[in-house]
C-alpha cells in the first residue's frame, strides 16, 4: 500500500509538468520564488566589458533577465516573444537582460546574427562542464527547476523593491522555469508597469499565446531531456546528451 501511494504522488507530481511539455516546448507559469537572487557583474557580449547588474536595473520599472543556452531548441522558441515583448514595452519601463549559460560566446553572438540582440546581453559560463558552478544552476534549484538544463530560466525583477545594498538584491522574485506563457506575462508586464490591460479585441504585432488552448492543441510529448544539442555528423551514433 505505501508503495501504491509513492508511485501515485509521483504520477500526481510529473502529470503537470508532462502536461505543459507539449509540442517540443516547455512552458511554465510565472510564480513567486524564493531563490535570494543575488547582484553580479558579467561581461556583455560585443565589447566584453563587465555589466553590474543592480547598476543596470538603475531607473527601470521592470526587468525581465533570462539564462538560456544559445544551442537550446526551447530558447530558439522563446526568443523570439521576449524580443517583442521587450519591443513592445521598453518604453514604458521594462528593460530585458539575458544571460547566456553553456555556449561559447561566439555561438551566442551567431544565434542573435548580423544585426546583435535587441537587448544586452553577457556572459556567465562558455562551456557545458560549468553547468553546477553557475549562479543559474543555484537559482534554478532554489526555484524547484528539474530540467537538465534549464534552458531558458526566467527571472523578473522589480528595481524599486531591490535591497540598496548587500549581495543579495532580492529573496523572493517572479520565476518562470521554461519558456514564457506570453498571455500570461504580458498581463503581468502591464499590471507592474501600471498599464492598462490591452483590450481582449486589440489586434498587434505581438502575438499572445492563448494559453491553455493552445498548449492542449499540442499533441506530440516534447523530449524530456530537453535542450541537447544535436550530435554533429562524426557522432550521430554517440548517446544524446
Amino acid at each position: 500500500m505505501k508503495k501504491f501511494l509513492i508511485l501515485f504522488a509521483l504520477i500526481f507530481a510529473i502529470a503537470p509538468m508532462t502536461l505543459r511539455a507539449q509540442g517540443n516546448h516547455e512552458y511554465e507559469p510565472l510564480e513567486e520564488k524564493t531563490i535570494n537572487y543575488k547582484d553580479w557583474t558579467f561581461n556583455d557580449l560585443k565589447e566584453n566589458k563587465p555589466v553590474n547588474l543592480r547598476s543596470f536595473v538603475q531607473g527601470k520599472k521592470l526587468v525581465l533577465v533570462v539564462y538560456f543556452a544559445p544551442w537550446c531548441p526551447n530558447w530558439r522558441n522563446e526568443a523570439p516573444g521576449a524580443a517583442a515583448l521587450y519591443e513592445k514595452y521598453k518604453d514604458k519601463g521594462l528593460a530585458v537582460i539575458g544571460v547566456s549559460e553553456y555556449g561559447t560566446r561566439a555561438d551566442s553572438l551567431a544565434f542573435f546574427g548580423t544585426d546583435g540582440p535587441p537587448y544586452m546581453v553577457v556572459s556567465e559560463s562558455e562551456s557545458r562542464d560549468d553547468k553546477e558552478k553557475t549562479t543559474h544552476f543555484t537559482y534554478r534549484k532554489a526555484s524547484g527547476d528539474l530540467r537538465r538544463w534549464g534552458s531558458p530560466y526566467n527571472v523578473f525583477l522589480e528595481p524599486a523593491k531591490l535591497n540598496k545594498s548587500g549581495d543579495v538584491l532580492t529573496e523572493k522574485a517572479w520565476v518562470v522555469n521554461g519558456e514564457l506563457i506570453e498571455a500570461d506575462v504580458e498581463k503581468f508586464v502591464r499590471e507592474h508597469l501600471g498599464l492598462d490591460k490591452p483590450a481582449a479585441t486589440k489586434t498587434s504585432d505581438f502575438k499572445l499565446v492563448t494559453d491553455r488552448d493552445k498548449l492542449m492543441q499540442a499533441t506530440k510529448a516534447s523530449d524530456p531531456t530537453q535542450c541537447s544539442p544535436a550530435p554533429s555528423p562524426a557522432s550521430t551514433s554517440s548517446k544524446k546528451q
